[in-house]
């Protein structure tokens, strides 16, 4: 299910050393957070942002973030709560946000960073528990876009979605 890239690219942590001011996703909230909040939300612990960059690590070309979160039992569908224990909150890994800046949109970059979120989320899930990804998506075609890779609608919450972690271990095992 992974991309298959036109050139090559690296993932890795955001740092000091990536320019940030050219990126232009089209969507100026994203932008923003990038440029102006993603290292110190890193440093105070609350995500890690991850970056899409060229060979050269000079073209920031998209990014994703991740961090900790919890659901609530009762938001999940009665089929899958019903398979976990009765806590009032299990486990997630929140995929923040996820971007790709305009100038390579429509290469498929956007899935690459995607896969490299759940494999990132499922590897570390097992050292640390998380039943789920969630994502908010932030309008119809962001929604559209998680439901192709299988996320499922919260019952009440028609933009917050989940993909269950037995799901994504499939796609890597």
């Amino acid at each position: 299910m992974a991309a298959t890239l036109p050139f090559p690219f690296l993932i890795e942590p955001l740092g000091k050393h990536h320019h940030r001011a050219a990126f232009s996703s089209g969507s100026p909230p994203l932008d923003h957070y990038l440029q102006q909040q993603a290292g110190q939300e890193a440093r105070r612990h609350l995500a890690v942002t991850f970056v899409l960059v060229d060979a050269d690590r000079q073209i920031l070309a998209g990014y994703y973030t991740l961090s900790a979160t919890s659901i609530r039992l009762g938001e999940l569908p009665t089929e899958i709560a019903q398979k976990l224990p009765r806590y009032p909150l299990v486990p997630a890994t929140l995929l923040g946000r996820l971007a790709v800046d305009t100038s390579y949109q429509g290469k498929r970059l956007g899935e690459f960073l995607l896969m490299d979120a759940l494999r990132r989320s499922f590897t570390q899930s097992q050292a640390i528990a998380s039943m789920a990804v969630v994502v908010d998506a932030k309008d119809e075609g962001a929604r559209r876009f998680y439901e192709r890779y299988g996320f499922i609608k919260f019952p009440d919450q028609p933009f917050r979605l989940f993909l269950p972690m037995q799901t994504i271990a499939k796609l890597f095992s």
